[in-house]
């Protein structure tokens, strides 16, 4: 009787159907006669092991795990908070799995490298973006001296403490998915997706961590979060946190008006854009936006659908431009930054475009995702050094990388999502010593759909504090 690891699943071997029927009837074991064994998910490999040690009456082989044990040695002493020990200790009552989720600027890294520094265990750490999987590595290389192995940006170095990326895992976690006893999902609500999701499925790792500030707001991905990676063993609200372990904060919503030319054209363009779902409706009731983009590609099949389609989207694109464009963003952007010109300032897009256009009009730096990696560290470390005390970016600053104090932030446009509201409010909710209480400016433009937009995306408690809201004079 025998256990091994094979290609992300498990191979279950020498035992007989009657055996699996009558034992194993809650694992999700089958037949594979190509092996002449049972597969299930490499994942099972927990529960696996339990119900052979409680149902085999003689001894079988495991030849799952090819794991090390590691010795790490903090080079310093460690102050942990009160809600960072629940969390760990959360975690370890759980039997070693289950999702903690805290606020951005919290400390959830501080909890992780304890949780790994407690079970002294080969780890395997999952980021979603190539800036965090560095940012780990430096991270785990000054708390214990490690050279971390790396695996993904062109790199494929398997270490007994490795980080990688989401992408990276899912490609090689059939190869390495047997090689750590711990592994951590960083920004966890990344690994909800079908694809990225078999990185979890495919790793035999007993411990498994989950790490969010913010859970998915559909309850079925939260479910596949917990059928992977276990419960939701401790969470911690913003709300919670601010004033004690994240900065006291107030929001400032600002409505802008667009001049009657473009308010008129503005009206124009929504009615193309309605015209146009109204008869899509028609054809197909269950019709929604997303579907306009493989209409616009029925140019032979569909010459007319496909023409109508891209009208409407061209309309709808024209729209969000003016809707972002209004002048009376540009005149409370700069009267903001001039308030604050002694404070580092984050500002928030809701395309390239906007923030290249920003950028020459202030002079200032803007980060977008397709920066290279020495223009991305030079811009980070010199908004940390006070050289930019501006930044701009569209969604790469959202989550995962790390910044100085910052403690002001102004959000032009994004998505309607309240998840990427919380991340880009926790950009400046981590606490100084003086205690200074942080400023999220929201400018939108009134009388259009990112009114909608902005009203979806605080629906999250965090919005839901008493806030100012300021209608500018037309001379503003």
């Amino acid at each position: 009787m025998q256990l091994d690891f094979h290609d992300g699943t498990l191979r279950l071997r020498g035992v007989t159907a009657k055996f699996v029927e009558r034992a194993c009837a809650n694992l999700p074991l089958v037949s594979d006669p190509r092996d002449d064994c049972y597969r299930c998910d490499a994942m099972e490999y927990s529960r696996v092991c339990r119900c052979l040690d409680r149902h085999l009456g003689q001894p079988w082989d495991n030849l799952v795990p090819q794991v090390t044990q590691v010795h790490l040695h903090p080079k310093a002493s460690r102050n942990l908070r009160d809600d960072q020990r629940q969390a760990i200790a959360a975690f370890w009552n759980a039997a070693g799995r289950g999702i903690i989720v805290m606020p951005t600027g919290t400390g959830k890294t501080v909890v992780a490298i304890e949780i790994m520094l407690q079970a002294q265990t080969s780890t395997l750490v999952v980021v979603p973006v190539r800036d965090l999987m560095y940012q780990w590595h430096a991270r785990i290389l000054a708390t214990w001296g490690v050279d971390a192995g790396l695996i993904g940006d062109g790199v494929h170095r398997v270490s007994p403490i490795s980080v990688t990326t989401y992408e990276s895992a899912t490609i090689h976690m059939p190869r390495i998915g047997n090689r750590f006893q711990l592994v951590i999902f960083d920004e966890v609500h990344h690994l909800a997706g079908s694809w990225r999701s078999d990185a979890a499925r495919m790793c035999a790792a007993p411990m498994r961590l989950g790490l969010t500030a913010t859970l998915p707001a559909d309850p079925q991905h939260v479910s596949t979060l917990e059928q992977l990676l276990g419960s939701i063993v401790y969470q911690q609200s913003i709300t919670e946190a601010a004033g004690r372990s994240l900065a006291p904060y107030k929001i400032r919503r600002i409505a802008v008006a667009m001049d009657p030319a473009q308010q008129e054209r503005y009206r124009r363009l929504g009615q193309v854009v309605q015209h146009f779902v109204r008869g899509r409706q028609e054809v197909d009731p269950r019709f929604r936006w997303d579907e306009i983009y493989k209409l616009t590609a029925r140019t032979t099949s569909e010459p007319g659908v496909a023409a109508a389609a891209t009208t409407a989207l061209r309309a709808f694109r024209m729209k969000k431009r003016l809707e972002e464009r209004a002048a009376g963003k540009f005149a409370v952007l700069e009267k903001l930054l001039r308030e604050h010109a002694a404070d580092r300032v984050l500002v928030f897009v809701g395309s390239n475009a906007m923030a290249r256009d920003l950028s020459l009009r202030f002079f200032a730096p803007c980060l977008l995702s397709h920066c290279g990696k020495r223009e991305r560290a030079d811009l980070l470390d010199g908004f940390a050094d006070g050289r930019y005390k501006v930044l701009i970016a569209n969604q790469v600053l959202d989550e995962g990388v790390d910044l100085p104090e910052v403690k002001v932030a102004i959000v032009l446009g994004g998505m309607a999502s309240s998840r990427q509201a919380v991340q880009r409010l926790g950009r400046i909710l981590r606490r100084s010593a003086s205690g200074q209480q942080a400023i999220l400016y929201e400018i939108v433009t009134d009388k259009s759909g990112e009114v909608a937009r902005s009203r979806a995306r605080r629906r999250h408690d965090a919005f839901q504090k008493p806030a100012r809201r300021d209608l500018p004079d037309a001379d503003q």
